[in-house]
């Protein structure tokens, strides 16, 4: 005879699997239109693609295995969250790692990697990235987020002027105006981009047509990588890259802790999880990603890929806001990069960086700049001067200094304005009253002696 619990398990079985379709038919759900998904699908790609290519050129990290499990992290994220939540490199780990003072060898960049993500998954499994998120004022917050805005923006304006040598982060000469990778190219991309899409804020919607304008003109610098140089295509070798595990060292996890993961910590923390948060509520009021969610998401995924070679990722403040602007709304446009990606790593592996290598720079540029702005326009909703006046001293000592720095610096600013509003008088009043009660009860102790 079947038992009770027996007879239950088929329904069981069949709840969970509603349950199942349900998640993913809401995280893939189609929101605006295909194109639109489509066009937010490479809204980020103005900082990732410079990053992973430096990193390719000057660390030996390899490409087809990064796209492999970035692709699975893009995937992963979007049934997650439901938004266009984006995969980017951990900047600050990339900017120590190519830089020719402190280079890092490919283990420490590994190292770096987990270790960061060891701290992020244990605060956010914890509770502790929640408690910090509900407890930090918001004019610090947006503080930070203007502040990488603003040096996305700036990068991106140098992108485009001047001629750039991405493996040292470098910037030589101006522009030519003509050429493949000219200004002229580049200010064209520019105006295409404003013309078919304005200032962003207008949602896309189904009722009009809507140019993905970032996908066509991403298109366009990938035929471009042809022209400029077309014995890339004899370079391309069909197959993914070879999986190995990374051997790290004690030394490496030493140098990758030191050099890599403490300046990216406060990084990662302020970007990667509160300002992205705080940019998902506004952009996704029904759809607000938890804290605890993404610190564990940037956790587990470089737990994950870091010990096969995978370039150490996060979310990005700045890449919701880049996919966002050009039409990303829910998880189906991190879905398309992901297959993307996906199909790039495992057709070409690491062959595909020579490609990436003759991309022009300046249209990476424009993508970077409208990226840039849309994030630092997330601080225009300072109710009072006050606030602006915390958010704007944040910006420019994160954007002199670092983001930690400038963190700090508004928080104490904001809790000095606080003080301010304290009653001081009726506390001193308080103890002035108290202080003649026990006066006159002395007195009068004094005479009944």
């Amino acid at each position: 005879m079947a038992s009770p619990s027996d007879s239950n398990t088929p329904l069981i079985e069949g709840r969970r699997r509603r349950s199942i379709l349900c998640n993913l038919s809401s995280s893939f759900a189609l929101r605006t239109s295909l194109l639109s998904e489509l066009g937010g699908a490479v809204g980020d790609l103005g900082t990732y693609i410079p990053i992973v290519l430096a990193l390719c050129l000057v660390n030996g990290l390899d490409l087809g295995t990064t796209f492999v499990f970035t692709a699975i992290y893009n995937a992963a994220t979007g049934l997650l969250f439901g938004i266009p939540l984006p995969v980017q490199p951990m900047k600050s780990i990339a900017a120590v790692a190519i830089s020719p003072s402190t280079h890092l060898t490919l283990p420490q960049i590994m190292a770096a990697g987990i270790c960061t993500a060891s701290f992020l998954l244990l605060i956010g499994a914890t509770g502790l990235m929640s408690l910090l998120y509900r407890l930090l004022p918001l004019p610090v917050v947006r503080g930070v987020q203007l502040s990488q805005g603003l040096s996305f923006a700036f990068t991106a304006i140098s992108y485009i002027l001047k001629n750039q040598d991405l493996p040292s982060g470098k910037s030589f000469g101006q522009r030519p105006l003509l050429g493949l990778d000219g200004l002229l190219l580049a200010l064209s991309s520019l105006v295409f981009i404003v013309l078919s899409s304005g200032s962003g804020s207008d949602a896309p919607r189904r009722s009009r047509l809507f140019v993905p304008s970032a996908l066509l003109i991403f298109l366009l610098g990938l035929v471009i990588c042809f022209i400029r140089d077309a014995s890339v295509i004899q370079s391309l070798k069909v197959g993914p890259s070879p999986l190995h595990l990374i051997s790290i060292g004690w030394n490496d996890w030493k140098i990758g802790f030191f050099q890599g993961a403490i300046p990216q910590i406060p990084l990662s923390v302020l970007n990667s999880v509160i300002a992205v948060c705080k940019l998902s509520s506004d952009l996704f009021p029904d759809r607000q990603a938890s804290a605890a969610k993404v610190s564990v998401s940037v956790g587990l995924m470089n737990l994950v890929g870091c010990w096969f070679g995978a370039m150490p990722v996060c979310h990005g403040a700045g890449g919701l806001a880049g996919q966002y602007r050009f039409g990303g709304r829910s998880g189906l446009s991190v879905l398309f990069l992901a297959a993307g990606k996906l199909f790039l790593g495992l057709m070409f592996g690491n062959s595909f960086v020579r490609i990436l290598g003759q991309f022009p720079v300046g249209i990476l540029g424009v993508l970077l700049l409208f990226s840039g702005v849309e994030l630092a326009m997330a601080s225009r909703d300072m109710g009072s001067k006050e606030e602006s006046f915390v958010m704007l001293v944040c910006a420019a000592v994160s954007m002199k200094s670092s983001a930690a720095l400038g963190f700090v610096s508004g928080l104490l600013l904001y809790l000095l304005l606080r003080l301010r509003e304290v009653n001081w008088s009726f506390l001193f009043g308080r103890c002035r009253g108290e202080t003649m009660t026990q006066s006159s009860s002395g007195y009068t102790e004094v005479g009944g002696a």
